[in-house]
């Protein structure tokens, strides 16, 4: 039977042990120093994922988590879909691995690939789903391992990354709690920020790490946040002041500042982790979700305004009632 709605019953998060500073980076020879990358990006730290830990083990730590949370049993779980653009192999699918070990069975098991945009992809197809009545609830996850797509000599790029995952539960709710998604992608803009490698014939094919043009992703990433955040709001009737939260993608601080200024959020008003956790991609948002959930900030009946922005060129919004 459809549902008329859902909601977020749960929240969990993992970050692997070791963490790398700017100042461990220096030392490993990286031409930076602590001040530049701060002072360009917010960033002073990062997770990175042990030799042995791959993305499912990740996010199944983060599942783990977010099934107690809402009360549920890996046995429980209808749906798994997980979001990651470093998957711990071509196929099969993370979210197949991640079942197996969570010892859910049976049930749809895919991966979204819309990189720093694939939470809120994967969030919209998993609320379409249930509100379909395909399935009863969803174990939603955004898991990524960069610090293995880094070209660890190239300032630009691999100060901004780290490893980790986080997770949602989604079941049926009489109230409406995820309010609106809104997604895009615009194909033609994705040289800004892409890994153009390919595994061929047993070998790498062209550039296997992370390239990106950041002042254009820059210009990009501000305007089309603000336009589809306010997608959301006209499709439920919400004015900007109605914003209790704003998590946006934890990509560049500066990025973060300029949107919520555009959208009039102040700043008290805007989930931060991007300082200790740096761009963890389809991570980044349901890190910073479930830190300020289990801190109290988020609460019962406010609303919270998720935004994404990535390579393909991709991005969304989720606003979401808690509670």
């Amino acid at each position: 039977m459809p549902h008329p709605h859902s909601r977020i019953a749960g929240t969990g998060r993992y970050l692997p042990a070791e963490v790398l500073t700017n100042d461990d980076l220096v030392r490993r020879g990286v031409e930076t120093s602590d001040e530049w990358v701060r002072t360009r990006t917010g960033i002073g730290q990062r997770h990175v994922a042990a030799e042995g830990e791959a993305t499912s083990d990740l996010a199944l730590a983060a599942s783990r988590q977010a099934l107690a949370a809402a009360g549920l049993a890996p046995g429980d779980v209808d749906l798994i879909i997980v979001a990651t653009t470093t998957p711990d192999v071509i196929f099969p699918s993370t979210a197949c691995i991640l079942q197996d070990k969570l010892g859910a069975r049976g049930g749809p098991a895919f991966d979204v690939q819309a990189v720093c945009s694939g939470f809120v992809y994967a969030l919209s197809i998993a609320d379409g789903m249930l509100k379909s009545g395909a399935v009863r609830n969803a174990l939603v996850v955004g898991a990524d391992i960069y610090s293995r797509i880094l070209d660890w000599t190239d300032r630009k790029t691999c100060v901004l990354f780290g490893d980790g995952a986080g997770a949602v539960v989604l079941v049926p709710s009489q109230k409406p709690g995820i309010l609106a998604t809104r997604l895009h992608a615009d194909g033609a803009q994705r040289g800004m920020l892409c890994v153009p490698g390919q595994v061929r014939n047993g070998t790498v094919w062209g550039d296997p790490f992370v390239h990106m043009d950041g002042q254009a992703v820059f210009k990009f990433a501000v305007r089309v946040l603000t336009e589809v955040a306010d997608e959301a709001l006209a499709a439920t009737g919400m004015a900007r002041s109605g914003i209790d939260w704003l998590i946006p993608h934890q990509a560049n601080l500066r990025i973060m500042d300029a949107t919520s200024k555009r959208l009039g959020i102040p700043h008290e008003r805007v989930v931060v982790t991007v300082d200790r956790h740096a761009n963890t991609s389809a991570a980044s948002i349901p890190l910073a979700l479930d830190e300020a959930v289990r801190d109290g900030r988020i609460r019962d009946g406010q609303h919270v305004m998720m935004l994404g922005v990535g390579g393909g060129f991709t991005w969304g919004s989720a606003l979401v009632r808690w509670g």
